[in-house]
């Protein structure tokens, strides 16, 4: 996950978001007007300015990522305060959990569980009891430190020093910061539900049981990543579904089907056959599926317009097709009326036009071999990326 800038208590369950708030059209998310998008327009000059002026105008998230308790509850308040005052629901974003990306690009986060939730509690505080919506920790839970899978093998991020203990502290720090955000009373917060082309269901499902989602609103899917809505939707759906037979039916989550099986990854025209294991599932378990009461999703579209990239056959030895790809664009606008039963609303998470960082795609760079440059470090305006995004977005950007 990138840092590009710098939750919480949720509504009874199955309650909507349009129950939830009396402005639940796009107009009621918050638009920034001091935005890092309108920051960096203001730093450019020509096509780039404009291009950035133009996102600058859609509403995308503000993150939060550093600062002692005291910074973060004062940065908290000051856009929270923007936003109730427009009549708008800002989409906030904690991103300060120890040993965050595993060190990677967008390393850093609190010093200590002790630490994080002092943060969080700042956090809290500025939200207070107005109204916010609150993506909680970005690959919290798809990277952990020292995490046994499913099936008991540990997963790539072994950070030296740490042991098996790293894990369940992870989980511990996850279910303190929904303890502590759940107390508030007008904001909604969401887990880290990771993603189409990364978990299966049932090891998503079972990750978001452990870290307290039953008091959640649910899940975020797809957070600087590119899957398109074909893919996530679906996802989100099983998901849900699993983490239903999981906890009211004692379905085993690894019994839960998935992107992988009975469907086949590569090929979504396969994918009904999923649909059709989790009515079976259903059925055996004696229950209904009801996804008013069940979690909902909330998915970003900020850049998977085209889907995800797909690079060329054995080119490179890590095509890192996370980072920068070419020839993608920017996805359906922000709104909280989906259309969808099992999700709550299309946000634009990452902010668009903001680089993932330096990437290399195995070689030894400097430079992106598939771009030939440069890209900025992560977090920073990349306006060759934010131009491709505005040209190739879908649905087209030219009626906004």
């Amino acid at each position: 996950m990138k840092i590009v800038a710098f939750g919480l208590a949720v509504t009874l369950a199955g309650m909507s978001v349009a129950a939830w708030g009396e402005t639940p059209r796009n107009a009621g998310i918050f638009v920034d007007p001091n935005s890092t998008t309108k920051q960096a327009a203001e730093r450019l000059d020509g096509q780039s300015r404009r291009d950035a002026l133009l996102l600058s105008r859609i509403a995308s998230a503000s993150w939060f990522a550093n600062g002692t308790p005291e910074m973060v509850e004062a940065k908290v308040r000051e856009i929270v305060d923007r936003a109730t005052a427009a009549g708008q629901v800002p989409v906030l974003v904690a991103y300060n959990i120890p040993f965050r990306d595993c060190a990677l690009y967008s390393a850093g986060g609190a010093s200590d569980g002790a630490a994080y939730l002092a943060w969080i509690k700042g956090f809290a505080a500025g939200i207070g009891e107005r109204k916010a919506i609150v993506i909680l920790e970005p690959d919290g839970l798809g990277i952990i430190p020292w995490h046994r899978t499913l099936d008991g093998s540990v997963e790539n991020c072994r950070p030296e020093g740490q042991d098996g203990r790293a894990s369940e502290a992870r989980y511990a720090q996850l279910r303190g910061a929904v303890a502590i955000l759940a107390a508030l009373p007008n904001s909604r917060v969401y887990l880290d539900g990771t993603g189409s082309s990364w978990l299966a269901p049932g090891e998503t499902a079972n990750r978001l049981i452990k870290a307290d989602v039953a008091r959640t609103a649910g899940f975020f899917l797809n957070v600087s990543n590119f899957e398109s809505d074909v893919r996530v939707l679906p996802y989100a759906r099983w998901v849900s579904d699993c983490i239903a037979l999981v906890t009211r039916g004692g379905i085993d989550p690894r019994d839960c089907p998935s992107q992988y099986g009975p469907a086949l990854f590569g090929d979504t025209s396969t994918w009904s056959a999923t649909d059709d294991a989790y009515d079976r599932l259903f059925e055996i378990a004696n229950l209904r599926r009801d996804p008013a009461s069940q979690k909902h999703a909330v998915i970003d579209t900020s850049r998977n317009g085209r889907g995800s990239w797909e690079p060329p056959t054995g080119k490179y030895r890590d095509a890192e097709i996370w980072c920068n790809p070419p020839g993608r664009g920017l996805g359906r606008r922000p709104t909280l009326e989906s259309g969808n039963p099992y999700v709550d609303g299309f946000l634009w998470i990452k902010v668009p036009g903001e680089s993932d960082g330096q990437c290399f795609r195995g070689t030894a760079g400097p430079a992106d071999p598939e771009r030939g440059m440069i890209a900025p470090s992560a977090g920073q305006w990349f306006p060759a990326q934010a131009r491709e995004l505005i040209e190739l977005a879908d649905p087209p950007l030219a009626s906004e």
